[in-house]
């Protein structure tokens, strides 16, 4: 017999019976038309008993979409246990799920009841299940058609009343086709289908979860009444976020922690951030060059052709140049706008032969 060692599990949360729209959504937040939709259809969804599939990218917020649904139904005063899958070594999710039997295995010393079993008048919410084997697929599905369960080493069935939300952000009729996730699973869990766009999809939304993080983040450091100024709100607006809503708040806790004074900077926010400022409008952060209509394309100038026979140190001599100009030649503010250090600053001004009284002053 094979001997399995228990993982440290989460808690499960049974949340108070829930009023008012700022519990129902609370961390979400979103005003563009695509998120106002998922919120109507959340709305919908929520009372029933239908399995609900979150489809999206990682850090899009799936989990926060499945706590709606639950602090909305009839289940609200239920538990909520959520499960990463992911996090889960295949050797054992099955025992985590289902539960044991005392000597269903070595170490197994009492009975204990799986996660699916503490979800029981509540909802139990599988994130990433497009990365749950193909033999625990078989007994998931099982529990979804005949609410029973069955631990393992044990003859005896039980029965949970529970709902189920599931959420990946695998292509799980790609993973189908490959052999990788039943179809009969995928259909069963896809009775309600919801695909949260990403970030990127939603810029709209950008100014409102940065200002919502910004009040959350600078009260719990306890540095209330600092704000973004206009070119940081233009940084955040201008960027892809790969990572998505997560990658957004720890951007601001990250300039929250290193910003000095009131105002959140350009320079306060990380590199990758930054680094996209400097970057033309035709070529993203990430090498990906969007499609434009040629009536979108501004007229050349003569400007414009003569940079484009420019070096990369030109670029740098000009934006420095424009830098120091709009802080009246205020080192310090310069080199904060620029996100780098005043020794280096002045080490550049050397290099491309500026003199700093050339600037001062204009």
């Amino acid at each position: 017999m094979t001997k399995v060692t228990e993982p440290i599990r989460q808690p499960t949360t049974r949340p108070a019976k829930p009023h008012g729209q700022d519990v129902l959504y609370k961390d979400i937040v979103g005003a563009s038309t695509r998120m106002r939709r998922i919120f109507r259809l959340v709305a919908k969804v929520a009372p029933t008993d239908s399995t609900v599939l979150l489809l999206g990218e990682s850090g899009t917020g799936k989990e926060l979409l499945a706590r709606s649904i639950h602090l909305q139904s009839r289940r609200a005063t239920g538990p909520f246990v959520a499960v990463n899958v992911a996090a889960i070594p295949d050797t054992l999710i099955e025992s985590e799920l289902f539960g044991f039997a005392r000597g269903a295995f070595t170490g197994a010393h009492q009975d204990r009841a799986g996660l699916i079993e503490e979800a029981d008048h509540g909802t139990l919410f599988l994130d990433e299940i497009g990365d749950m084997p193909l033999s625990t697929q078989v007994k998931l599905l099982r529990t979804l058609e005949s609410s029973e369960v069955r631990r393992l080493g044990d003859n005896a069935t039980r029965i949970v009343d529970l709902r189920v939300v599931a959420a990946t952000h695998r292509d799980l009729e790609e993973e189908v086709r490959r052999g990788r996730f039943r179809e009969d699973l995928y259909y069963r869990l896809r009775v309600v289908q919801i695909d949260v766009p990403p970030l990127r999809d939603r810029t709209e939304d950008v100014g409102l979860l940065a200002s919502y993080f910004l009040t959350r983040i600078s009260e719990r450091q306890g540095r209330t009444g600092l704000r973004f100024t206009p070119e940081t709100v233009a940084t955040l607006e201008r960027y892809h976020y790969p990572g998505n809503v997560r990658e957004l708040e720890n951007a601001i806790e990250h300039a929250v922690t290193l910003s000095d004074g009131d105002t959140i900077t350009p320079a306060d926010l990380p590199i990758a951030f930054r680094t996209a400022r400097l970057l033309t409008s035709g070529v993203d952060l990430h090498g990906e060059t969007p499609t434009r209509r040629a009536t979108d394309r501004p007229a050349a100038t003569a400007a414009d052709a003569e940079r484009d026979g420019w070096t990369l140190a030109d670029v740098e001599k000009d934006h420095i140049l424009r830098v120091l100009r709009r802080y009246q030649g205020n080192a310090s503010a310069a080199a904060r706008q620029l996100g780098i250090s005043r020794t280096t600053l002045w080490r550049k001004l050397r290099e491309y032969g500026i003199p700093r009284r050339a600037v001062v002053g204009e």
